[in-house]
């Protein structure tokens, strides 16, 4: 009765197979007593459908752990662990090769979207929204458990009777990075699908005031913060371990993150005029129907093969199946959205630029094209072949064309909307109000003219950086005077934990846009052959190779070679793994220091003539990019906590409304 499990070849993955069936049971449940609570407007069908998603979570989180178990167990009578994990993989290897290919990570998926589900059951408002939103919850539920059922099961038996495995990518078993951007590139996606879920549920219910746009906020600000992390995540990883120095080459499947991240950095700004001036409804909805979809339009990219790239999993059915559910959600949205098209029409317009809304909209406007030109120039390739079957490819030059000018532009607009108000005059003239920030930036730019500063896009970034720290300085030191002086500035993050650590938030962009201007204009390599306590020149610095040492351990070969540079160690690895011996992997060692990284990599060496080929790299404020993420995750953190209410019943009116 059980066989159609596959109990008979893999025991393990018969209940993983089991976990997923009950898991796909109680999504059907969830979501038809979701649709009939929100039909029937019946509080009890709607209790039972939230309850339901407890039961999702629980028999996902089976289906996970018992993945994770027969990796453990070198299982190989899983086909997953058989094509994907080995006996002498290292422990933290075996932990994330549970994510490591296609259907692993698509379980994984699942489960985070499980735990996303879950967590919305516990906090959602019991209101006309509630079955809504869960059942919008449920029908991507449906189809991420759905297909891990089908045509991405990590539970199909293999029936070969292996006693060892194929092993992991080696790129995926080389840095302990591989543990942390997955998980949190998942996070940022599958978050996005709760405001998503708002959103229908406020079309369906014609509820479009600001209600759904208060409750989803933090969602989104918590998606938006780990998808954030992700992305940085992702290019650290690259840095780290591709060996090229780089970590970010426009590559497809980094575009496909970084449209969603776009499109929900505009949704996060456009929702603060929907919520203080009512206006902005149409758009706000298409931007987040629109975030969600494009987090299953790059995993399509991801996972069908269309566009070649070292983060894709090859190909398969499952390209098809998610363009298919890319194309459900887009309609969708669109279809609910122009229906209620008198709904979500504005009643004003903005009708003074210089404003706040006008500079946040204005932002909107450079983050919708800055996306439009990444899908283009991602997608153009796919489709040259598709229309005239002739390969080509779209490189760095082409996104840097776009993206430096609109990277300064969103600069520009970062500074000024702080230092507009809402729709209002203020005492202070605008040109007033700028004056110190743009002195500022005119200084701090004229004095790296004087240190040697020569290219026009550092310049201008450095100018518009130095602008926008001033302002936010400006604009804390006022406040904080306000309230008797600058020892009450931490009392400003109490009472406006959203203002201000949406400032620290901006500060962390700033060292991220310092890090990513310096080191694309100045980076340095070169490549050299030294040989054994044989001196030599590179860039200004002696460097001698000291050692090549081999170490042999269970899952791979290691050479290391020992350069010092000046009197800096350095130790670049090789690594050949046991399950691909034809594709050795760089360890490149990278020394991190505040202004300038020494980066070396072993390309090729020969022991017994004790020579060894290096590149070695220098590359000014990398490590400004690492910091500023984590600035601005922090500031993501602070504007997600409640206002202080002991201290804001101090504040004086005028000063909570400034």
């Amino acid at each position: 009765m059980t066989e159609f499990l596959g109990l008979g070849f893999s025991e393990l993955g018969g209940y993983g197979t089991l976990a997923l069936l009950l898991a796909l049971g109680f999504v059907l449940y969830g979501l038809t007593m979701g649709v009939l609570g929100g039909i029937k407007n019946d509080p009890r069908f709607t209790e039972s459908s939230r309850r339901s998603a407890w039961a999702v979570f629980l028999f996902v989180s089976v289906a996970l752990f018992v993945l994770e178990y027969a990796i453990f167990k070198d299982d190989f009578s899983v086909r997953y662990v058989y094509r994907h994990s080995m006996t002498v993989s290292q422990p933290w290897v075996k932990f994330v090769t549970l994510w490591a290919a296609l259907e692993g990570s698509i379980l994984l998926w699942a489960w985070v979207l499980s735990l996303y589900t879950f967590l919305v059951s516990l906090s959602v408002r019991n209101d006309a929204l509630r079955p809504w939103v869960m059942a919008s919850m449920f029908f991507s539920l449906l189809f991420f458990v759905g297909i891990n059922l089908t045509v991405a099961s990590p539970f199909t038996p293999n029936i070969n009777g292996a006693t060892e495995g194929q092993g992991p990518n080696p790129l995926l078993q080389n840095h302990w990075m591989m543990a942390v951007h997955p998980v949190l590139l998942y996070l940022g996606f599958v978050g996005l699908s709760v405001p998503f879920a708002y959103a229908v549920a406020a079309l369906i219910t014609r509820k479009l005031g600001e209600s759904w746009i208060t409750q989803t906020r933090s969602w989104l600000l918590s998606a938006w913060m780990f998808l954030s992390a992700a992305i940085v995540a992702g290019g650290w990883w690259s840095y780290e371990i591709l060996g090229w120095g780089g970590y970010w080459a426009w590559d497809p499947v980094e575009n496909a993150s970084f449209v969603p991240w776009l499109l929900a950095t505009a949704f996060l700004h456009s929702i603060q005029i929907q919520e203080r001036r009512r206006m902005l409804k149409t758009w706000n909805v298409y931007l987040i129907i629109g975030a969600y979809a494009t987090t299953v339009l790059g995993t399509f990219l991801t996972r069908s093969g269309v566009v070649e790239s070292v983060h894709a999993f090859g190909n398969g059915p499952i390209g098809p199946v998610f363009f298919g559910f890319f194309a459900v959600l887009m309609l969708i949205g669109i279809v609910l959205a122009s229906v209620r098209a008198p709904l979500i029409r504005d009643d004003h317009t903005i009708n003074r630029p210089l404003s706040r809304e006008g500079a946040f909209l204005a932002g909107n406007i450079v983050f919708l094209t800055f996306a439009v030109m990444v899908v283009l120039g991602t997608l153009f390739p796919v489709l040259v072949e598709a229309i005239r079957n002739v390969r080509t490819s779209v490189g760095p030059p082409f996104f840097n064309q776009f993206a430096i000018p609109l990277g300064l532009l969103l600069l520009f607009l970062m500074g000024i909307g702080p230092m507009l108000p809402w729709q209002r005059q203020n005492n202070e003239s605008l040109l007033k109000a700028m004056q110190i920030p743009v002195g500022t930036g005119v200084v701090v730019a004229l004095m790296a003219l004087l240190l040697g500063v020569r290219d026009i896009a550092v310049l201008l970034t450095l100018l518009l950086c130095a602008y926008n720290i001033a302002g936010l300085a400006k604009l804390t030191a006022r406040a904080a005077l306000e309230r008797g002086g600058l020892h009450k500035t931490f009392e400003l993050f109490q009472i406006h934990p959203r203002r201000y650590g949406a400032y620290v938030a901006h500060i962390g962009l700033v060292a991220i846009a310092s890090g990513i201007a310096f080191s694309g204009a100045y980076k340095q390599e070169k490549e050299l052959t030294l040989r054994l306590n044989q001196p030599q020149q590179v860039m200004g610095r002696t460097a001698v190779l000291k050692s090549l040492q081999i170490k042999d351990q269970l899952d791979k070969r290691s050479v290391e070679a020992h350069v010092v540079l000046d009197s800096e160690d350095t130790y670049a690895r090789l690594n050949t793994y046991v399950n691909q011996p034809q594709q050795p992997v760089a360890m490149p060692f990278v020394k991190y220091h505040p202004l300038k990284d020494t980066y070396v990599t072993l390309l090729a060496y020969e022991q017994k003539e004790n020579w060894a080929t290096v590149r070695v790299i220098e590359t000014p404020l990398v490590s400004w990019i690492w910091v500023g993420t984590l600035i601005m995750v922090l500031g993501s953190f602070i504007s997600l906590q409640a206002p202080g209410t002991s201290v804001q019943t101090r504040t004086r009116p005028q000063e909570v409304t400034a």
